[in-house]
């Protein structure tokens, strides 16, 4: 029992450590840049040593990364609250990106992923951990579509690609001062133009 015990509070101490260094290495990532942040700031806004931090990651880019990771799975979570089972395919490709846009109006989240994050990680490494969150979410809600026949049958990957580029393209657009409405309401027009039942001059 004590054994028990003693590993659950092993296991808070630890959790509560690492949402320590993630909360207060985004504020600083996002107030001062992942360059212009340094380790012994980190340590001191979470209240933590040194030798917690490097318990818990190899180094600050992976600190960086788990940032970013964290912020992809908020979004990807509520795209995911936003399309249950029970929608129509297209209905939660439309509820889907209104959710992403939502999420991503989180304040300094457009900056960290868009700005910050392909920076520091690069391209290979950003995909890698947006087709875990964001990027699985759209593919399988296109897919979804296109088995369904609501939307003409592409290849998804590519597909979702395009897509991932458009939607990333309006946040920043977001960021800028432009309404959502007006963003959403273009993206939804791109997604009409791929339904079975769009018109021909569309469709060719």
């Amino acid at each position: 029992m004590q054994e028990t015990v003693a590993r659950r509070s092993n296991q808070q101490r630890r959790e509560q450590t690492i949402e320590a260094l993630l909360s207060a290495a985004r504020a600083l990532f996002l107030a001062k840049g992942f360059a212009g942040t340094a380790t012994p700031e980190i340590v001191g806004a979470a209240g933590v040593t040194r030798g917690a931090l490097y318990h818990h990651f190899e180094d600050k880019k992976a600190l960086f990364r788990a940032v970013i990771d964290a912020e992809m799975a908020a979004v990807a979570l509520e795209i995911e609250r936003a399309t249950p089972p029970a929608l129509p395919p297209f209905e939660a490709l439309i509820a889907g990106g209104r959710a992403f846009f939502a999420a991503m109006a989180q304040p300094g989240r457009i900056s960290l992923l868009l700005i910050e994050a392909p920076a520091v990680l690069g391209f290979e490494e950003l995909a890698a951990l947006d087709r875990r969150h964001g990027g699985r979410t759209l593919a399988e809600g296109l897919d979804a579509a296109i088995k369904a026949g609501v939307l003409r049958e592409l290849p998804v990957e590519p597909l979702a690609l395009m897509l991932s580029a458009l939607y990333d393209r309006g946040a920043l657009a977001l960021a800028s001062g432009q309404k959502v409405e007006e963003i959403q309401s273009v993206i939804e027009a791109v997604l009409g133009g791929l339904k079975r039942d769009a018109p021909a001059h569309i469709q060719n």
